[in-house]
């Protein structure tokens, strides 16, 4: 049975389930900063998901890379499955600014996270269209 590694349960907002993946917003407002999360139990890597989900995960990363390219309009969009903190695979996906405070190192650790208004959520809900 699917359950949400504490950590990302903790730290994130849960927007939407798309097909395979849970929709999760870092609630860090510094920056765009959302996580696919295959609901299924037991992953830790891409490659232990079944080659048909596999496909569907890629499609649900493009499908969000897309949204946020559109509606951020990022310098650069980082997208990454590391796992080091959260075992749980996850996929991160991070629109970055070169006026964001901590461009051009890695948004993980740099400043106090600073929580999301539930005004700021409802709009990135409305934005993505979730």
């Amino acid at each position: 049975m699917f359950a949400l590694a504490p950590e990302l349960e903790r730290d994130c907002i849960e927007l939407a389930d798309w097909p395979l993946c849970k929709v999760l917003l870092m609630n860090d407002s510094q920056y765009p900063w959302f996580i696919l999360v295959p609901r299924k139990s037991g992953l830790k890597e891409i490659i232990d998901l079944s080659d048909r989900d596999q496909i569907v995960l890629g499609r649900e990363s493009a499908k969000l890379s897309c949204m946020l390219k559109t509606v951020f309009k990022p310098a650069k969009l980082n997208v990454a499955a590391l796992g080091n903190m959260v075992e749980q695979l996850h996929i991160h996906h991070i629109a970055r600014f070169e006026q964001d405070p901590a461009w051009p190192k890695p948004v993980w650790g740099i400043h106090p996270p600073k929580p999301y208004t539930e005004a700021q959520i409802q709009q990135i809900k409305e934005n993505l269209q979730l």
